[in-house]
């Protein structure tokens, strides 16, 4: 039985994983969730699934949830709250596997604290990666955790690298759908409403990264993430459109073999790999091979999505940019879901807030941190 600590319980990513624990009782049962604000899901998840310890944004919100469990008659909870909560959650030791999925840096410290613990890692936050990467891949390798990647394209490159030596691996070739704005003209993206970016082709998602994906940033982020997950310069990782999404990832090897993970759209399937792994239990996330009838590959326009070039920069260069690229998108979006700036005004604040970026390599989360926080202020000042 593996015991596990869910980072961002009632966001899809977590929802799903407890779909996973349903499915597969006699594998998995919930020691730890970590819920944010969501206080009704929270309670639900609480009284369905009686973990040892449930996190909340904020002391308000714990004292609310730990009421409503009284009020329930529902004991042996602990409720907890903040960044101190939430790494409680991540080292408990009666948690065997850490599924770190809250969105963006807020699961920073919980994640890298579970690796110092030496719990094994489901990564579904990609933003941990860009911005402190070269930290918790450096924490993981000292003390032999495995860190399991969750997002469908690096699980997919994750499968097609078993075949293979690493030193044998040519190019890993990441897969984008396009998003909804693929074919739409150049002299159209001005007046990209938010509700438009909102209509992800292929993915029910959260609302930072739909619109990421429709800038094409998310895949610019899962560059850099693959880039670290894998060991490889930023020349070995490639985008290619294809907007079936029916193949999540590559891999070429030098001999000119190319590796194709191919499953049904259906985020429980990279879930179940990162928590059987090695191990493949059935499943009934079965594909139709006659989807395989029409596949598209394309490359990507660099013009039409600047933030696919930006993020390939910041790759080269890593460190403060690769943090400045996530914050200064994180606060971009919000802008422009709140209609204070264009579509455009995405690129654009990205790449100035990056052109005041100097080169710097923080060593600690704490100064991860501290450079998250200036880039967001860079970013801020720029859509006033």
């Amino acid at each position: 039985m593996k015991r596990l600590a869910i980072l961002g319980s009632t966001g899809s990513i977590g929802q799903s994983t407890l779909s996973i624990v349903e499915q597969f009782p006699d594998r998995y049962s919930v020691a730890a969730l970590a819920a944010g604000r969501n206080v009704d899901e929270a309670l639900a998840q609480a009284a369905r699934w009686h973990p040892q310890l449930v996190s909340m944004a904020t002391e308000e919100l714990a004292d609310q949830l730990a009421s409503r469990l009284r009020q329930a008659g529902i004991s042996g909870t602990e409720v907890v709250h903040g960044t101190a909560g939430t790494v409680a959650c991540s080292t408990l030791p009666q948690a065997d596997f850490v599924v770190s999925a809250i969105v963006g840096v807020a699961g920073l410290e919980a994640t890298h604290a579970a690796i110092l613990a030496g719990k094994p890692v489901g990564l579904a936050n990609k933003e941990c990666m860009v911005a402190a990467g070269e930290i918790l891949t450096a924490a993981a390798r000292e003390r032999n955790v495995p860190i399991l990647p969750i997002d469908s394209e690096h699980n997919a490159v994750h499968q097609c690298m078993r075949v293979g030596a690493h030193h044998e691996v040519k190019t890993i070739w990441l897969t984008a759908s396009g998003g909804p704005f693929r074919q739409t003209p150049l002299e159209q993206f001005a007046g990209i409403t938010p509700e438009q970016a909102l209509k992800h082709p292929t993915w029910v998602m959260g609302r930072r990264i739909t619109i990421d994906s429709a800038t094409l940033l998310n895949k610019g982020l899962e560059v850099i993430e693959a880039c670290r997950l894998f060991d490889v310069p930023p020349s070995q990782v490639r985008v290619t459109v294809h907007p079936q999404s029916t193949v999540h990832s590559l891999v070429e090897y030098v001999d000119g073999s190319i590796l194709a993970q191919i499953s049904v759209t259906d985020m429980r399937l990279p879930i179940l790999y990162a928590l059987a792994y090695p191990e493949r239990p059935a499943s009934s996330l079965t594909f139709d091979l006659a989807a395989l009838r029409h596949l598209d590959f394309e490359e990507p326009d660099f013009q039409r999505f600047p933030c696919l070039r930006l993020a390939f920069e910041a790759a080269e260069k890593g460190g403060a940019h690769c943090i400045a690229l996530n914050a200064a998108d994180e606060v971009a979006v919000e802008a422009f879901l709140g209609r204070r700036i264009p579509f455009s005004g995405i690129p654009d604040t990205i790449e100035r807030v990056l052109a005041a970026t100097p080169e710097a390599h923080p060593a600690t989360i704490s100064e991860v941190l501290e450079e998250d926080r200036r880039a967001r202020e860079r970013a801020a000042q720029l859509v006033l």
